[in-house]
């Protein structure tokens, strides 16, 4: 069989004998997000699913628009297996997009909104995505125009489907294609056949993590939902009444597991928030009353801060979970004096496994606020190991290994660096720093990826050096993460310049921005210097470029 034919291994393939235990155990429950949405659309038809600040849409209405997009993209030519890539704000059309794709058993590919035509078009000839969704103008960007260009740059792409479209020129308007359904037409859903396999690849979450091109991590229902459910149950311990606030995009993992998938998982609400500015995010956790929200830290800090002033009545948030970055110990104090019923929680994972460790509210606080939490999922089996191969010792650091049903299957259309990250016995490995206790809490102290960790946002160092390296001026570049208190880390270039006038980060970022690259990866600092600090066999002393954009060197 060809990579095309088999992109991915299988569930038997990758987890053996352990897939038969996790159904046995209960750590896969089967089932889909389709059935879900059925089970609270029949059960608690007006209890509202989501609100994004200009519509809302409760169970019943989700479900009558989502399988009537869902019979459009039948129409379209969608079937079982076939990719469909969303890079929509958080938007009530994300629901409906996820919930249409997912019924017909399509797998939905989510792209956040600052990836531009270089990602994108990577993304989408990866995939070999048949159908897009996107939006027009957005934040002064105008998305639709980047995928008329696309399309003449992707052989698969058929449709463009956008929302809230200023100018269609020939694409699909969402609006019409899923309006709600008369009782004729739902008679089709029938043709919609069994709800989809949860075994087969539901999602892909593309992540460049530390390389140029981004991957494609392909999960299953069960591998994804394994985390959600989780999630839902054990840490934010969710009911139908709470509602979460997501300005989280959507259009990745964090967005897309706990904007809309964990609340599901209850039959609760999701409120959605498309451009993160603290004061409005306050205005709408007090009016929609959130009790839960997840995001990068930085959310966090800009909220305290806001919240100072702003005499909104706070009291309706429980948990505010925190992944991404290393949490400050004295965030969680001060979180308590704006939000005084919310505790901080924190999270360890990322987009191959979703969640590995996590806070609980009934863990002591010097656990709660100092750790990222213990593996509190059933069926979860991590080690911490040395760089001699050998297991760390508890209080030892180690590179974290994970093996458990929140694993992806693979790398979509990636043999290669699918086989790099797991091992012959299933260990998927990191690349993260940690030490782990007795008790298996765990403290993150590092990373062995070179990676800058932007707003909890993976951006890659290499792949903007790459870039650099084309500036007819320079012949030198290394790029790397300095501290900020608000952002966590921000991009630092130190380049090599070639003779000529001095080189200005403005005609640096001038030169980037013609590449069409996301804006996050933009540097924020441009150092000239005449030669990297080198080791003997010849490599970049990275460590000490971080110390000099620190200011410890």
């Amino acid at each position: 069989m060809s990579q095309v034919d088999k992109p991915v291994t299988t569930v038997q393939e990758r987890y053996g004998a352990r897939a038969d235990e996790y159904r046995q155990k209960g750590l896969w429950q089967g089932g889909s997000a389709s059935a879900l949405l059925d089970r609270w659309a029949d059960e608690q038809p007006r209890r509202i699913a989501f609100t994004d600040g200009t519509g809302t849409l409760d169970y019943a209405s989700l479900r009558q628009r989502a399988w009537s997009l869902a019979l459009h993209l039948k129409k379209l030519g969608v079937k079982r297996g076939d990719r469909v890539v969303m890079q929509v704000p958080n938007w009530n059309e994300a629901a409906l997009i996820y919930h249409a794709v997912s019924r017909l058993g399509a797998v939905i590919a989510p792209v956040i909104m600052v990836y531009r035509h270089a990602e994108l078009r990577q993304i989408i000839n990866n995939s070999g995505a048949t159908v897009a969704f996107t939006t027009g103008q957005f934040r002064s960007f105008d998305h639709a125009a980047m995928f008329r260009e696309l399309r003449a740059q992707c052989p698969t792409l058929q449709h463009v489907i956008q929302a809230r479209p200023q100018d269609l020129q020939g694409d699909i308007d969402f609006e019409s294609v899923s309006a709600a359904a008369d009782a004729q037409e739902l008679d089709a859903v029938a043709e919609f056949g069994p709800y989809a396999d949860p075994d087969q690849p539901h999602v892909l979450i593309y992540t460049s993590g530390t390389e140029s091109v981004s991957k494609g991590c392909t999960h299953t229902w069960n591998t994804f939902n394994f985390s959600a459910r989780g999630l839902s149950e054990k840490i934010f311990e969710m009911r139908p009444d709470d509602t979460m606030f997501m300005p989280s995009p959507v259009g990745h993992a964090t967005g897309m597991m706990m904007g809309i998938v964990v609340p599901l998982n209850a039959g609760a609400g999701s409120h959605l928030l498309d451009v993160w500015e603290a004061n409005e995010g306050l205005r709408r956790i007090a009016k929609y009353r959130c009790t839960a929200s997840a995001g990068a830290t930085p959310f966090v800090r800009m909220a305290i801060d806001a919240a100072k002033d702003s005499g909104l009545d706070l009291s309706s948030m429980r948990s505010w979970l925190c992944a991404g970055a290393p949490i400050p110990v004295s965030l969680a104090a001060e979180l308590k004096t704006q939000f005084p019923n919310c505790q901080l929680l924190q999270l360890y994972g990322c987009s191959e496994i979703n969640m590995m460790t996590a806070t609980r509210r009934s863990d002591p606080p010097a656990l709660r606020e100092g750790t990222a939490g213990s593996p509190v999922l059933g069926g979860i089996e991590s080690r911490v190991v040395k760089q001699d191969g050998t297991d760390a010792k508890p209080g030892e650091e180690g590179e974290v290994w994970y093996r458990g049903p929140g694993m992806l299957l693979g790398y979509w259309r990636d043999p290669e660096r699918t086989a790099n990250a797991i091992d012959p016995n299933g260990w998927y490995h990191t690349s993260d720093l940690c030490v782990m206790d007795e008790q298996r809490f765990t403290r993150v102290s590092g990373r062995i990826k070179d990676i800058i960790i932007r707003g909890g946002a993976n951006i890659s160092a290499g792949e903007i050096e790459n870039y650099l390296l084309g500036h007819p001026r320079i012949q030198g570049a290394s790029v790397v993460g300095f501290p900020d208190d608000r952002l966590g880390e921000r991009v630092c270039a130190y380049v090599v310049a070639r003779p000529g006038p001095p080189l200005t980060l403005e005609e640096v970022v001038a030169y980037l921005r013609e590449k069409k690259i996301s804006p996050q990866k933009l540097p924020e600092r441009l150092e000239v210097v005449e030669a990297f600090p080198m080791t003997a066999t010849g490599k970049v002393q990275k460590f000490r470029l971080r110390q000099m954009a620190a200011g410890q060197a």
